[in-house]
């Protein structure tokens, strides 16, 4: 595995943390929790640019969006999708993938509140216990919708 590719799965957690993949692309839960339900969808071979992507790699984008969304709306009814490609520093081709909540949600034990809703989502987001993260990661792989 090259160098940036490798580096991006770490920091991330994507291994641990994975929720679902396809042939080119893999969602994982955000270590950091920019919002209940906020994940990292990457492409699975490194590639820095999109505009490197193959035609089936965009196909494919958009069968796991599919995913992605119809599971979130079941299961924490998000108001609306955010789609962040940066690549500041991360450089793999990769999108934050943040639901956006009007209201708080009271799930898992504690309430999560979308602190910068209507605005700009607050990335940072609150470091979450591992464990904790593997629970919402394996709930939300249970119940995947429109697989």
């Amino acid at each position: 595995m090259c160098k940036i590719l490798s580096d991006f799965k770490s920091k991330f957690k994507t291994d641990e943390l994975k929720i679902f993949e396809t042939e080119y692309w893999l969602w994982s839960l955000r270590p950091h929790q920019a919002t209940l339900g906020a994940g990292i969808l990457s492409l699975k071979r490194e590639c820095t640019s999109l505009g490197q992507l193959m035609q089936e790699e965009f196909t494919d984008l958009n069968n796991i969006i599919k995913v992605i969304e119809a599971t979130n709306k079941q299961l924490f009814s998000y108001d609306i999708m955010n789609y962040l490609m940066l690549m500041m520093i991360d450089k793999q081709v990769h999108y934050h993938v943040i639901p956006r909540y009007e209201k708080e949600i009271k799930i898992f034990g504690d309430v999560w509140k979308d602190s910068s809703w209507p605005g700009v989502p607050n990335l940072a987001g609150d470091a979450i216990d591992m464990n904790k993260l593997k629970k919402i990661s394996s709930y939300v792989k249970d119940n995947l919708k429109g697989v």
